[in-house]
């Protein structure tokens, strides 16, 4: 409920079902399915190398003029080879402010199998997309305001990407962008970021990913530490997710809850809600079969827990009303799409882009689906990361139902962390920008939740009030780049 009361998208859908905004999938008609007839065995599959590769070296197009048009604002975009037939798409655009001192941050968005420059285009970028389809216009709330920007696109297959797609796994994910970032700050062009203060953002099935991705991270600089392995260690003193599937023990009732009760309009019938309930919470359903899921982490129950719950709570619950975004009937045209954008041919050759660019692959999504990924808890990870003193933020957008706050704040009441007993004993406050109530915040030790009034899934992408577009995020990206707890202003 709101203390102030407001004024009133995982991957985009397979080619042949296309979804505007979109981050998870939809398969025979059903959003975050899992294909008939998979597998548990990966599936591989190797796009022809339209290039020269360096494995282990970057390979740069510097300052190519395209999306961050400030003066003097360095840019580079291309590929990090790792190995002959793996080659990992990046965008970095310098911190408009004190970029030699100023912090990292990798953008990752989710899917499994969305590209980053969702986010890069969409969100928070140093521009964003029009709705004519195929100009940008310069973002004065981008995040590259505050921090280094690094977009990417993951696992390889993803967005600009190419190569084998044998990832399946957040833990492979979470390997290989280690291995990107390895090459990335030897690269004499970044290696002056080794000892800069870096974060991870991420958002929607970057719920897995974020907790998943620093939790390595931290295990692989402790390895450094103790001298188990060679690299160079990342400092990684922030963790941002937004809109996260993190926990779906804890988040899957959120569906029933929002479906029903959100602070806009009920999405479905008494009637469908009544059956969402049963298949929910009856010997056998969604909750037993998440459960089985947790407990033998087997993939056929994994995956089959995704295929059951999908198809019985959160694809029927989401009624006529884009998933991303309840005030809007599906599909929302916002944000517009900028498929066009990135497909021009010039625009490619002149950021190094070598393969026409695919808002989700569906290989990769795949992959994920056979291993059950989706349905695993990395609820343990994050805990792990906020008890290793990183600075953690979780938010979500209230006009959004695939990842509702109703799912997100039960995850976060159920985290067990050294800050739990401080989380607990606060009630929210309202959280203000600009003198505007814009939210709900609790802050306990270094880790912060929020919830942002009128912002669907990319919560950037959004404005409420008299705000400018994406102003509100950038507060709170702001605030946690600096080490601070999320304050009003």
């Amino acid at each position: 409920m709101h203390i102030s009361t407001p004024l009133t998208v995982l991957l985009a859908a397979l080619p042949a079902l296309p979804v505007l905004a979109g981050q998870v999938p939809v398969v025979d008609g059903i959003i975050g399915g899992v294909p008939q007839n998979i597998t548990e065995t990966l599936h591989e599959e190797a796009t022809a190398i339209p290039a020269a590769t360096t494995p282990g070296k970057l390979r740069v197009t510097e300052n190519s003029g395209v999306c961050e048009t400030t003066p003097g604002i360095y840019q580079a975009s291309g590929y990090g080879d790792l190995s002959s037939n793996e080659s990992i798409w990046f965008w970095f655009f310098a911190a408009r402010n004190n970029s030699d001192t100023a912090p990292l941050a990798i953008w990752l968005n989710g899917g499994p199998g969305s590209s980053s420059m969702i986010g890069l285009f969409q969100e928070l970028g140093p521009c964003r997309i029009n709705n004519d389809t195929t100009t940008v216009s310069l973002n004065p709330n981008a995040w590259n305001e505050a921090a280094n920007m690094l977009f990417i696109d993951q696992p390889v297959g993803v967005g600009f990407s190419h190569g084998t797609t044998s990832v399946g796994t957040s833990q492979q994910a979470a390997s290989d962008t280690w291995k990107f970032l390895q090459i990335f700050f030897a690269d004499s062009r970044f290696s002056k970021f080794q000892e800069n203060e870096f974060a991870v953002w991420t958002e929607s099935y970057g719920g897995h990913y974020g907790p998943t991705f620093a939790a390595y991270f931290l295990q692989q600089n402790a390895a450094i530490a103790n001298g188990t392995i060679s690299g160079i260690p990342i400092n990684l003193k922030v963790l941002g997710v937004g809109d996260g599937l993190t926990d779906p023990l804890s988040q899957y009732p959120g569906y029933l809850t929002y479906a029903a009760n959100n602070p806009y309009h009920p999405l479905v019938s008494s009637s469908t809600l009544s059956r969402a309930n049963d298949s929910f919470f009856r010997a056998g359903g969604c909750r037993d079969q998440i459960q089985s899921c947790y407990t033998t982490g087997s993939t056929s129950s994994c995956s089959g827990a995704q295929s059951f719950c999908n198809n019985n709570i959160l694809s029927p619950l989401a009624g006529n009303y884009d998933v991303y975004y309840v005030l809007a009937q599906d599909p929302d045209p916002y944000p517009p799409s900028f498929s066009t954008y990135l497909g021009n041919a010039s625009l490619k050759a002149q950021i190094g882009a070598e393969v026409n660019w695919q808002e989700s692959s569906s290989q990769v999504y795949n992959n994920f689906a056979r291993t059950g990924d989706w349905m695993t808890n990395s609820r343990p990870l994050l805990e792990t990361v906020i008890n290793a003193g990183v600075r953690t933020v979780v938010y979500d957008g209230d006009a959004d139902y695939i990842l509702n706050f109703n799912g997100v704040e039960a995850m976060v009441d159920n985290l067990q962390t050294q800050f739990t007993t401080l989380y607990h004993q606060q009630s929210f406050s309202n959280w203000t920008v600009a003198g505007r109530v814009t939210g709900l915040v609790k802050n306990a030790g270094t880790f912060s939740y929020v919830r942002f009034f009128g912002a669907g899934h990319e919560v950037p992408a959004y404005t409420y009030g008299k705000l400018s577009r994406g102003q509100a995020a950038l507060q709170m990206f702001t605030q946690a780049m600096a080490g601070q707890p999320l304050t009003s202003t």
